[in-house]
């Protein structure tokens, strides 16, 4: 027997793939970030922290997870990668050691009517098998079960070639979809107000149509004019019922217009493609408001708002058709499906368990399958997102979240907390932007960036453990461990504002009085009624305004400036005090720079490869032509001017020369919410979250209404910012508002003035009245989640 050599190579200490457990950041400069270097460790928790706009989503989500997002897409072949999005390599020096990046952030999910809690996940998918192997009667694949396939036949001639001869043979197909056919699978049919479409005592070259977008000057005025259907110069009321048809009803038809191909269609169609496909909460404001304005919903008669035909409702497990199993509330549907026992389909029961138990465990098992994507909260659209990774068998990941704690009731964090600690435990990188003390406390690691925000930001102030946070003295760590405190006294009540037998979605039938002239913060776990009642029973009365947490829609083109408004006074006085028009002042108008059309940069697109974008050599990146830069005001050109943060313009046009009383009141209102740092020329796109919502609550701040709702204000606030915004409260209420705040941060609920808490818990749990009255009532006799919670926190 031979005997194997004995090797005189020494091991290592340690094997070299194992010494790669860093992700280094070397001179990250993307958007406001100044040289950033950070070693980030891998298979732990990073909390990444700071006040709001400090560069933390521009470290984690613009430079680590981007450049691994954009290294994993140059692996697919230049074929792909002309299907894929182009993405830029981000402005860093060294970025080493980056795994798969996954993002779970909180955009709102689906545009799409269509889209489902059930579709967007697996969960529909798995149901639609299910009952197309053990539904009776049996009616088809699991196609049968889908609502947004149809039920189609045909039938007709074909031409076969078999040995060099052509014969033509019958064929016939048909495919059995769930779709119900008079509401195509929406669940709700639409009926128009027709008055709201136009004035019918103008003609169409006079104005008539009052539908958004819809100008005689542009395409639809050729397409009206040369269509010959009817006299765009006569009054509509004065068209013959053929006419009118043909404007409202006439399905696309190809039509000549000066030898041009165009496709003519009537209102009512080109309204449902264009505007009803997409969900109404995800449009526009002044869409939305057009459609609320125009269309009545109602539930479809046929299929009773389940989207399915009466064939896909009558097949059925046990009692359950697929109408009722999507209705339950998940926590409800996954004790039924627990209680299936079918060898033949074991596998998918056991997934399907799986999923529905992901639900339950990160605190969405209130929700149900059938429940509209588009009307998740931020906070539940990640959580939703989540649920897919919860059971993944990949390990070496790094999962990037934003601030996964925003709509979760103290109660939840815990939950979410462990949920984050799995999926490190399981050898993955967990890289998390993050507000709450809750959540930065079970970091393994935290990098806080500062000191300030915007320009004054950018830079690692601190990085190491949770206790080194609290003894660096930056900004964080100092308010690390802020407590507030009850108010001694509480205003009040000056009347009420009374909702009676409120039973939208889980309410069950509440009856409850809000006091108006305070500060009241209703309250409760996550789905216990909270966002219901108000919807249902509170928003849409008049002289409510509500500022809720919708995203605010703009492109790279769109700014502080143009949202709010504040551009249009500012324009007005240039144009004044040069005598010229407005337009001159504006870069997407005239005073564009001729070279890159008003966007201050020149975009290159090199095909397969990442587009390059540079600044524009002519204007500088001023945006402007150089002719309009030669008009001043008060000393300043518009460039200038743009280029001023919110507290400079605010003391520029106070007085003086530059006073423009209607622009100072907009500033001071951007002042007020946190805002003085950001620029009034920065693209709306490089602004955070949190950042995003103050503008839209200090755009509604300028609105006229007597009760203002806000849907969690403080999410994206820094904790040394909460100060801020409870003074902001304040200063609302004592003008004269009543301000009514859904929310869980215990600070604003121990300032309140009065607190109307939800549950006990959620979905069919929840929708009561558990408490009503002061913070101090509340502490004194903690009988509900909310009061233990917030005993805990005020310390008694």
């Amino acid at each position: 027997m031979s005997t194997a050599k004995k090797s005189n190579r020494q091991s290592p200490a340690q094997d070299v793939a194992d010494s790669h457990d860093l992700i280094r950041v070397v001179g990250a400069r993307v958007n406001n970030l100044q040289d950033v270097s950070v070693e980030i460790p891998k298979r732990r928790l990073t909390a990444f922290t700071g006040v709001s706009g400090s560069g933390k989503s521009s470290l984690v989500f613009g430079t680590v997870a981007a450049e691994s997002q954009r290294l994993i897409n140059e692996t697919y072949s230049a074929f792909v990668q002309g299907f894929m999005p182009t993405m830029a390599r981000p402005d860093v020096d060294v970025l080493d050691g980056l795994t798969t990046a996954i993002l779970v952030d909180q955009e709102r999910m689906g545009g799409n009517a269509r889209s489902t809690v059930g579709t967007a996940t697996d969960a529909n998918a798995m149901l639609r098998i299910l009952f197309s192997r053990l539904g009776e009667p049996y009616i088809g694949s699991p196609n049968a079960f889908s609502f947004n396939t149809a039920t189609i036949s045909g039938a007709g001639a074909v031409t076969i070639e078999k040995g060099g001869k052509k014969m033509r043979e019958k064929r016939s197909f048909t495919r059995t979809g769930g779709m119900c056919p008079r509401c195509e699978g929406m669940g709700s049919v639409s009926d128009f107000d027709l008055t709201q479409l136009y004035d019918d005592s103008k003609s169409l070259n006079e104005g008539a149509l009052t539908i958004p977008g819809y100008s005689m000057d542009g395409w639809y005025g050729r397409i009206f004019r040369g269509c010959g259907y009817f006299d765009p110069d006569k009054p509509i009321r004065k068209f013959t019922k053929k006419e009118l048809g043909d404007l409202l009803y006439r399905e696309p038809t190809k039509i000549k217009v000066n030898d041009i191909n165009l496709t003519y269609a009537g209102l009512i169609p080109q309204i449902q493609k264009s505007f009803l496909s997409k969900d109404v909460d995800a449009m526009q404001a002044h869409i939305r408001a057009f459609v609320e304005r125009v269309v009545t919903f109602t539930v479809c008669p046929d299929c009773g708002g389940s989207r399915l035909n009466e064939a896909a409702r009558s097949s059925k497990i046990g009692r359950v058709n697929i109408a009722d199993a999507c209705a339950m509330q998940i926590s409800d549907l996954a004790e039924w499906v627990r209680g299936l026992d079918e060898p033949s389909v074991a596998p998918l029961l056991t997934a399907l368990r799986q999923s529905l138990d992901s639900f339950v465990e990160i605190g969405l098992g209130y929700l149900s399958l059938d429940r509209s994507a588009g009307t998740l909260s931020g906070g539940e659209a990640q959580r939703t997102k989540m649920i897919r990774h919860l059971g993944s068998s990949l390990t070496d990941i790094t999962y990037v979240f934003d601030e996964p704690t925003i709509g979760l009731h103290p109660h939840d964090i815990a939950r979410m907390n462990d949920l984050l600690l799995q999926l490190r435990d399981k050898g993955n990188t967990v890289l998390v932007v993050e507000h709450k003390p809750e959540a930065i406390e079970i970091a393994d690691h935290v990098v806080d960036l500062g000191p300030g925000a915007g320009a004054g930001g950018g830079e690692v102030v601190f990085e190491g453990t949770v206790e080194g946070l609290r003894a660096s003295g930056t900004l964080t760590g100092r308010h690390l461990d802020d407590r507030a405190s009850l108010k001694e006294s509480v205003r009040t009540p000056s009347g009420a504002l009374e909702v009676r037998g409120a039973s939208t979605n889980n309410l069950q039938d509440v009856d409850v009085d809000i006091p108006l002239g305070v500060l009241i913060v209703l309250t409760g776990v996550a789905g216990s009624g909270k966002s219901s009642l108000i919807r249902g029973s509170v928003s849409g009365r008049e002289g409510v305004v509500s500022v809720d947490q919708a995203a605010i829609k703009g492109s790279r083109r769109s700014n502080p400036a143009t949202y709010t408004g504040l551009l249009d006074p500012i324009r007005k006085a240039f144009a004044k005090a040069n005598g010229v028009k407005p337009a001159r002042f504006s870069a997407n108008s005239e005073g564009a720079c001729p070279n890159c059309k008003g966007a201050g940069v020149i975009y290159t697109d090199l095909g397969m490869m990442a587009g390059v974008s540079s600044v524009c050599d002519e204007c500088e990146g001023k945006r402007f032509d150089a002719s309009v830069l030669d008009y001043h005001f008060g000393g300043r050109d518009i460039s200038e001017v743009l280029a001023m943060s919110v507290i400079a313009a605010e003391e520029f046009f106070a007085d003086g020369e530059a006073a423009i009383p209607a622009a100072h009141k907009v500033l001071q209102r951007l002042a007020d919410v946190g805002l003085g740092y950001i620029s009034l020329g920065q693209p709306l796109t490089t602004l955070s979250g949190g950042e995003r919502q103050r503008l839209k609550l200090a755009t509604h701040m300028g609105e006229k209404g007597g009760v203002y709702v806000l849907d969690e204000p403080t999410s994206g606030l820094h904790l040394a910012d909460v100060e801020q915004l409870l003074g902001l409260l304040d200063r609302l209420v004592d003008s004269g508002k009543s301000v009514v705040v859904i929310e869980h941060h215990q600070a604003v609920m121990a300032h309140a003035d009065w607190i109307i808490d939800l549950g006990p818990g959620a979905g069919h749990d929840g929708g009561r009245i558990v408490f009503e009255g002061t913070p101090a009532d509340l502490v004194a006799a903690p009988s509900t989640i909310t009061g233990k919670h917030l005993a805990a926190y005020v310390g008694t």
